[in-house]
């Protein structure tokens, strides 16, 4: 199924030394295979004696939202792996009609297999984070803990593009979606607006969003997080305090972390408290805070 992988020697180096595995980070471009598709997957990991963080990065985003952990001293050593999902930054997908988020749970599957990864730690973000929690709702097993950053887990996490699916005269629907994001208000809307045609091939985002909002109105997503057996943080900005479903994760046990002067995307709007928000989850004895798992 799953073709050889390679690393660029040159992105192996920084002031021109080499980049031990394990000591720094490492790029590299894993070259997969996934539901018939060719799949090349620009990936950054540092390895380490401790099971890795893998992180998932949201809709029109990237693996450099989370490369910053390299320089956060309250992560230092720490193992990680993140990677350009398919039709996303500098991975390339052969077929990008075929990519929805069923097809990019087999990819983080076969990322994670492919990196020798059996046990790990999750961050995903928005569209990262619906795919870790199919990821994780399938194989329970292999996942330790799960930061959900703004993932979608109910329809009200879709009204957007739900807005810009129905919309009925001719166009562009990703540009809708962009224009529509850059004249909102809100905290990094603008921002998030102007990488987005950069970020993302336009061939990929009409089936990634009807995915989404299938997921969304019938995957049951809320009872599949509330259900996972480990420490769950659900992390949000203040713009987004008022979703229905909040005070079910809290009175279900899971940790809620509503980071100030953000909204969507905390780790644009305030990159500081995101990080030092998710070094405390990380910190001490996870087994200590495993939910009670309850059906709603």
């Amino acid at each position: 199924m799953l073709a050889t992988s390679t690393a660029d020697p040159h992105l192996r180096r920084i002031r021109g030394q080499a980049m031990p595995s394990g000591h720094r980070a490492v790029h590299e471009q894993l070259r997969l295979r996934v539901h018939g598709v060719n799949l090349k997957i620009a990936a950054v990991r540092r390895g380490g004696a401790d099971e890795p963080i893998v992180f998932m990065h949201g809709f029109g985003t990237s693996k450099e939202d989370y490369t910053d952990i390299t320089q956060r001293h309250d992560f230092a050593g720490r193992s990680f792996l993140t990677y350009d999902a398919p039709g996303c930054g500098a991975s390339e997908c052969a077929d990008l009609g075929a990519i929805d988020v069923p097809f990019l749970v087999d990819t983080a599957r076969a990322v994670l297999d492919r990196a020798g990864i059996g046990r790990y730690h999750v961050v995903g973000h928005s569209l990262g984070g619906l795919t870790a929690l199919l990821l994780a709702h399938r194989e329970p097993g292999r996942v330790l803990s799960f930061v959900n950053i703004k993932g979608t887990l109910a329809p009200e996490d879709c009204a957007g593009i739900r807005h810009v699916l129905s919309h009925q005269e001719p166009g562009d629907a990703f540009l809708r979606f962009v224009e529509s994001l850059r004249l909102a208000p809100g905290y990094s809307g603008g921002l998030y607006a102007a990488n987005l045609p950069h970020k993302v091939r336009r061939g990929a985002v009409d089936s990634i969003f009807r995915s989404v909002i299938e997921l969304a109105d019938h995957g049951d997503l809320l009872n599949k997080f509330i259900a996972l057996p480990i420490p769950k943080m659900y992390l949000y900005g203040e713009e987004c305090a008022s979703l229905s479903y909040l005070p079910l994760l809290d009175a279900h046990g899971v940790e809620l972390a509503e980071i100030p002067h953000s909204g969507h995307l905390p780790m644009y709007s305030n990159p500081v408290a995101t990080w030092k928000r998710i070094a405390v989850f990380y910190a001490g004895d996870l087994s200590q805070r495993i939910p009670a798992a309850r059906r709603w």
